[in-house]
C-alpha cells in the first residue's frame, strides 16, 4: 500500500529532463504569448456569450472576475513549482513530486482528458466559425461533411474539425522553434481583433442592456465563473513547457502570471461591450462576437472577427497539442505510458510518434462525436489541477523548505487554501452529468494505474 505514494526525487526529476531532453528555445515573451494563444480562443469568442445566457446574464463580468481570482491564486502555485522544478509534465510532474505515484497518475490522466476533449471541442467550433466564413462567400460543405453524427441533421463527419487538427499536428511535430514562431504571429493578431471589437463596440452600448444585471442571482454568478473556466485552460499548458524554456526559473512566473494578466483584462472588456451592445438574452449563439456587431449593423467589422476568431482559434489548438503531447512525454518517461509517448526525433527534438497519436485522436473524436455535452468536462478537469497544485506547493514548502524558487507563493499556507475552497466550490456548481462523466473517467484511470502503470513504473527499479 506505501508503493501507492512513493515520491520521485526532486534530484531523480531534474536529472530524467536532463537525459531524454527537449530543445530549450522559448523565451519569457513566447511563454506570454503560448499562454495567451491557448486561453484567448474560444472561451472569448463563444463561451462568453453562451455564460451570459444560461448562467450569469450582464454579471458575466463578474463570473469573469471571479475566475479571474481563482486562477490568480492557483497562477501563483503554478509560478513556485515551474519555477523550482522546471520539468515538463505540469501538475502531474509536481503531485509525483509532493503528493505520491497513484495521485499523479490520476492527474495526468485526468488532464489527458481534459486536454483532448478540449482539442477537439475547440476543432469543433473552428470548424463552425469557417463553415460560416465560407458560407458568405457562397461556399458550403456538404452537410454529410458538416459535423459530427447528432450535431446537425444528416451529418456524418466533421470534416473541418478534423483536418484542421491534422494540419496543426503537423506544424508541432516539425519543432517547437517553429510552431512558436507561427502562434507568436497569430497571437498579436488576435490581440488586434479582440481590441477592434472592444473599440468598434463601445460606441453601440446601451446601459439599459445591463438590466436586469444578476437575472439569476449570485449562484449565476457563480456557476458563470464555473463555466468560464474552460477558458483559463492555459496555464497549465505554460507550465507544461517548463522543459523547453531557456532561463525557466526567471521566465516561467514572468510568462504564467503575465499571460493571466493580459487575459483578465481583454475578457472583461469582450464581456463588458457584448452584454452593452446585446440584451444577454440574445447571446447563445456560437459566434455571438460577430453576432452582436451584425446587430448593431457593423458588418464589416463582425466578417473581419469571424476571420480573426478562425485564426485566434488555431492558436488554442496549437498550444493545447503541445500541451498534451509534453504531458503524455511526462508520464512516459516516468514508465506509467507506454514508451513510444517519451520516443524523441533527433532532428526536430520533439515527440514525433506521440504528437500524431494525439492529432489522430483528436481528429476522430471531433470529427464522430458531438461535444455539446462533453465541454464542461474541460472545466472539473481544470478546477480539480488547480485543487491539488494548491494543496501541493503547502507539501512543498514543508518537505523542501530550502528549495530555491524565483517565485513564492506569499502567505502559505493561507492563499493556496483559499484557492482550493474557491476551486471546490466552483466545481460542486457542476451539473452532474458533468461529475458522473469525471467520475467515471477517473475509475477507468484507477483499473489502468493497477493494471498496467503501476507495474510498469520506473520506481520500481529504485525501490
Amino acid at each position: 500500500m506505501s508503493s501507492l505514494f512513493r515520491k520521485k526525487s526532486l534530484d531523480q526529476l531534474m536529472l530524467e529532463s536532463q537525459t531524454k531532453r527537449l530543445s530549450r528555445s522559448l523565451n519569457t515573451f513566447d511563454l506570454i504569448l503560448l499562454g495567451i494563444g491557448c486561453v484567448v480562443g474560444t472561451g472569448i469568442f463563444v463561451i462568453t456569450g453562451v455564460a451570459a445566457a444560461n448562467d450569469a446574464g450582464p454579471a458575466i463580468i463578474i463570473s469573469f472576475i471571479l475566475a479571474a481570482i481563482a486562477c490568480a491564486l492557483a497562477a501563483f502555485c503554478y509560478a513556485e513549482f515551474s519555477s523550482s522544478i522546471p520539468v515538463s509534465g505540469s501538475v502531474y510532474t509536481y503531485s509525483y513530486a509532493t503528493l505520491g505515484e497513484f495521485l499523479a497518475f490520476l492527474m495526468g490522466w485526468d488532464l489527458m482528458l481534459e486536454y483532448v476533449i478540449a482539442l477537439s471541442a475547440v476543432a469543433s467550433g473552428w470548424s463552425s466559425y469557417f463553415q460560416s466564413l465560407l458560407s458568405g462567400f457562397g461556399l458550403h460543405i456538404p452537410k454529410a461533411l458538416s459535423a459530427a453524427p447528432g450535431a446537425a441533421d444528416g451529418a456524418v463527419f466533421n470534416l473541418p474539425g478534423a483536418l484542421i487538427i491534422l494540419l496543426i499536428t503537423f506544424i508541432v511535430s516539425r519543432g517547437v522553434k517553429e510552431s512558436t514562431k507561427l502562434n507568436n504571429i497569430i497571437v498579436l493578431i488576435k490581440i488586434a481583433i479582440v481590441l477592434l471589437f472592444i473599440i468598434s463596440g463601445f460606441a453601440y452600448v446601451k446601459p439599459e442592456n445591463w438590466t436586469p444585471f444578476m437575472p439569476m442571482g449570485f449562484n449565476g454568478v457563480i456557476a458563470g465563473a464555473a463555466t468560464v473556466f474552460f477558458a483559463y485552460l492555459g496555464f497549465d499548458a505554460i507550465a507544461n513547457a517548463s522543459e523547453e524554456v531557456k532561463n525557466p526559473q526567471k521566465a516561467m512566473p514572468v510568462g504564467i502570471i503575465g499571460a493571466l494578466g493580459v487575459c483578465t483584462i481583454l475578457y472583461i472588456g469582450v464581456s463588458f461591450v457584448l452584454t452593452g451592445m446585446v440584451h444577454y438574452t440574445k447571446l447563445n449563439v456560437s459566434d455571438p462576437v460577430a453576432f452582436a456587431l451584425q446587430v448593431v449593423g457593423l458588418n464589416s467589422v463582425a466578417g473581419i472577427i469571424s476571420a480573426g476568431a478562425i485564426i485566434g482559434i488555431t492558436t488554442v489548438l496549437i498550444a493545447l497539442v503541445y500541451a498534451q503531447v509534453r504531458l503524455t512525454f511526462a508520464m512516459s518517461r516516468d514508465g506509467l505510458m507506454p514508451n513510444i509517448f517519451s520516443k524523441v526525433h533527433p532532428k526536430s527534438q520533439t515527440p514525433v510518434a506521440n504528437t500524431w497519436l494525439t492529432g489522430a485522436v483528436a481528429a476522430c473524436i471531433v470529427g464522430f462525436v458531438n461535444l455539446s455535452t462533453l465541454a464542461n468536462l474541460v472545466s472539473i478537469g481544470t478546477l480539480a489541477a488547480f485543487t491539488v497544485i494548491s494543496i501541493a506547493v503547502i507539501i512543498l514548502r514543508k518537505k523542501h523548505p530550502n528549495l530555491k524558487a524565483a517565485f513564492k507563493v506569499p502567505f502559505v499556507p493561507v492563499l493556496p487554501i483559499i484557492s482550493a475552497i474557491i476551486c471546490m466550490t466552483l466545481a460542486a456548481t457542476l451539473k452532474w452529468e458533468t461529475w458522473r462523466a469525471f467520475l467515471i473517467w477517473i475509475a477507468i484511470g484507477v483499473v489502468v494505474y493497477f493494471t498496467y502503470a503501476r507495474r510498469k513504473s520506473h520506481l520500481n527499479e529504485t525501490n
